[in-house]
C-alpha cells in the first residue's frame, strides 16, 4: 500500500517525538514548563498582541499533532487562536501568597495540554502580594527540549533577546562520529554499556504508583558564587554543582525521615543541538550515581565531577543518541523495548536537568523579569523530578512531585538551597 501524502507545511514526528508522546498517560502529562515572574503586572491584551506579532517566525508553535496513522506529523492548525493559548487564569483572592501560587501552578501543571491544538499554553496568574505577576508557560517536551524552550522565550517574550548562552559549543556531528568510532575500537563500548545499562543496587525512594495530583516547590541560588566555589573545590562546572546540590539536599531530606541513603542513580539530559538544527526536541542523556553516603560536601562534589568527566570524555550521551537512533532505524518496536527498559526505576531514580537561560536581565513589554524557574513533569514510577535554569546571576531550581507519594517537597527544596549555600561557603570569598 502506498504511503499517505503528507499534509502541506507538516513536519514528520521523529522517533524521539514518538517516544516522548508514548510516555503520556492518564497520570503523566509529558510537558515541561517555565515559571516566569514579571513586575509590575502586564496588560493581557498587550501581551497577546506582542506574541501575535512574533509568532509567525516560529511556525512550530502553530502546528498540532496530526497526519495519517502511517505518517504522524506536526501539521499547521487552521483553527489556531491565540486566545486559546494565552489565558488570564482566575486565581483566589485579590493577591496570591507563595503557598497559593505553588498550589495554582501544581494544579495547572497536572492538566494535559489539548492535543487538538498546538501543544503549548501560557496561564497568566496573579497578582502576587508584591504586585508582580506569574506566567506559567507549558510546552510539550516532544515540541521542545530545554535549550529550544529558552530560544522560544527569547524570540517570543523578551523585549530584546540577550546573547545566547548555549550549554556547549555548537556540535559538529561529523567530527563527533569520528571520535565515537575511534573510542568504540578502543573498547569504549563495553565501558559505555557497563556505565549506562547497569541497575542501581537498591530500590528507588521515588518508586510508586503515580497519581494525577502534583506538588511543586522552588529554590534560588546565587550562580556566580556557586560557580566560583565549584571551580575552586573540584575544578567542577555548574552542571556538576547542580548535581552536588541535589545530592546534598536529598541526603539531608532522606536523613530527616524520608528514606534511607541507598544508591541513587539520576538521569542527566544533554543537549545534542547543532548550530544548524531547527528548533525542536534534540537531547540525549547519561546516568550518574549520586554519592549520598558521603558525608563531606566537598568530597561529594569531587566524586560527581570525576564521574561526569568520565562520561563526557567517553561521549556517553552521544553514544546513547547513536544507539537509540540505530534501534529506531532497525525497528520501532526495538526502540520501544529499550525505552521501557530505560524507564525502569532500578535504571534511574529521578531526572535532574540544568539549562542555561538568559545571561543578562530581560523584560517583557518594559516590565523586568524578576525570576525564571523550570519545572518538568514526572514519569511513571518516578515520583520526583528536578530542573534548574540560570538567569543572570541566579540559578533557579524547580521541583515537581507526585503529591500523594512525596511528603514535604518544600522541605526538600529548602535542603537543596541549604546545600548550595554550604558549597558557596566552602569557596573563595
Amino acid at each position: 500500500m502506498a504511503a499517505s501524502t503528507p499534509v502541506p507545511g507538516s513536519v514528520a514526528l521523529t522517533p524521539e517525538d514518538l517516544a516522548i508522546l508514548a510516555k503520556e498517560s492518564e497520570t503523566v502529562v509529558g510537558h515541561v514548563g517555565k515559571v516566569i515572574v514579571v513586575g509590575p503586572t502586564l496588560d493581557i491584551d498587550d501581551f497577546r498582541s506582542s506574541i501575535e506579532r512574533r509568532i509567525g517566525d516560529l511556525p512550530s508553535l502553530l502546528r498540532r499533532l496530526g497526519g495519517p496513522a502511517d505518517a504522524p506529523a506536526w501539521v499547521p492548525d487552521p483553527a489556531f487562536r491565540l486566545d486559546d493559548h494565552v489565558v488570564a487564569t482566575s486565581t483566589p483572592g485579590p493577591t496570591l501568597t507563595t503557598a497559593d501560587l505553588n498550589r495554582e501552578i501544581a494544579q495547572l501543571f497536572a492538566q494535559p495540554l489539548d492535543r487538538r491544538r498546538p501543544l503549548w499554553r501560557i496561564d497568566v496568574l496573579g497578582p502576587l502580594e508584591d504586585g508582580s505577576q506569574v506566567l506559567l508557560w507549558r510546552i510539550h517536551h516532544a515540541m521542545a527540549d530545554g535549550q529550544t524552550a529558552v530560544r522560544f522565550a527569547a524570540a517570543l517574550f523578551w523585549d530584546a533577546a540577550p546573547a545566547p548562552a548555549p550549554s556547549a559549543s555548537p556540535r559538529n556531528r561529523a567530527s563527533k562520529t569520528a571520535e565515537l568510532h575511534h573510542h568504540r575500537h578502543r573498547g569504549h563500548l563495553a565501558g559505555f554499556i557497563e556505565r549506562e545499562f547497569r541497575r542501581q543496587s537498591g530500590p528507588s525512594p521515588f518508586d510508586g504508583q503515580i497519581g494525577s495530583q502534583r506538588s511543586v516547590a522552588f529554590a534560588d541560588v546565587e550562580l556566580g558564587p556557586l560557580r566560583r566555589s565549584a571551580r575552586a573545590i573540584a575544578g567542577a562546572t555548574v552542571n556538576d554543582a547542580v548535581l552536588a546540590c541535589v545530592t546534598g539536599g536529598l541526603r539531608r531530606w532522606l536523613m530527616e525521615g524520608n528514606g534511607s541513603l541507598g544508591e541513587l542513580r539520576v538521569k542527566v539530559p544533554v543537549s545534542m543541538h547543532l548550530a544548524s538544527d531547527t528548533l525542536g526536541n534534540r537531547d540525549s542523556f547519561f546516568y550518574l550515581g549520586l554519592p549520598l553516603g558521603e558525608p563531606d560536601p566537598a568530597t561529594r562534589l569531587r566524586l560527581i565531577r570525576q564521574e561526569s568527566v568520565l562520561r563526557k570524555t567517553h561521549h556517553d550521551a552521544e553514544e546513547m543518541d547513536r544507539a537509540l537512533a540505530a534501534l529506531s532505524r532497525v525497528s520501532s518496536r526495538l526502540r520501544q523495548v529499550c525505552d521501557r527498559f530505560q524507564m525502569d526505576p532500578r535504571e534511574f531514580a529521578l531526572n535532574v536537568s540544568n539549562v542555561p537561560g538568559p545571561s543578562r536581565p530581560v523584560s517583557i513589554l518594559g516590565r523586568p523579569v524578576l525570576s525564571i524557574h523550570d519545572i518538568a513533569d514526572i514519569a511513571e514510577r518516578h515520583a520526583l523530578r528536578v530542573a534548574a535554569v540560570s538567569y543572570g546571576d541566579h540559578l533557579g531550581f524547580g521541583l515537581c512531585a507526585d503529591a500523594g507519594l512525596i511528603d514535604d517537597l518544600p522541605g526538600l527544596a529548602a535542603a537543596i538551597q541549604a546545600e548550595a549555600d554550604g558549597l558557596i561557603a566552602l569557596g573563595p570569598p
